[in-house]
């Protein structure tokens, strides 16, 4: 196997813990995870080991990706760190390791092998549509309708 991109939840799954692959990650997928396993400086380990690489994407990689979430319905619901490693993983062509099903959407979008870990992944590709529950009405990006003040719900179209 070859490298491969670990956003946070492969961190807490153990993947880069229970391999001797070389992974990558971004600067913002450390900050999240720096506190697993700090009692034994594990993440240390693993980049003095050279088995976990901390790389951040070029800006139009970032651009492309913030594009596609946007375009995909997903950007709200994606942290920067997690906009950070679909980036990365595009821009190295590596597969990228993930449970979270916004992250898989965006990657596969781009054409981004995603492996999930402790899930069956996703199993359709799709734009998602906010909707109003109460009074049937599509959005494009709010919380909230503005016609009934009900909460938006969305589906996978």
């Amino acid at each position: 196997m070859g490298s491969r991109v670990l956003d946070a939840s492969a961190f807490y799954a153990g993947i880069p813990f229970a391999s001797n692959e070389s992974n990558f990650t971004t600067s913002l997928i450390y900050d999240e995870i720096c506190h697993i396993k700090k009692e034994q400086d594990a993440i240390q380990i693993l980049i003095e080991t050279k088995r976990l690489i901390i790389q951040d994407p070029e800006a139009i990689f970032l651009n492309q990706v913030n594009k596609t979430a946007k375009e995909s319905g997903d950007f709200q619901n994606l942290t920067k760190g997690d906009l950070s490693a679909i980036s990365l993983s595009l821009q190295l062509d590596v597969e990228l390791i993930t449970d979270d099903f916004a992250v898989s959407n965006v990657g596969k979008k781009l054409g981004i092998k995603i492996k999930p870990i402790m899930t069956d992944g996703i199993k359709k590709v799709g734009v998602w549509k906010y909707y109003c529950p109460a009074c049937k009405t599509n959005f494009l990006k709010t919380n909230q309708c503005p016609n009934c003040g009900s909460n938006l719900k969305r589906k996978l179209i």
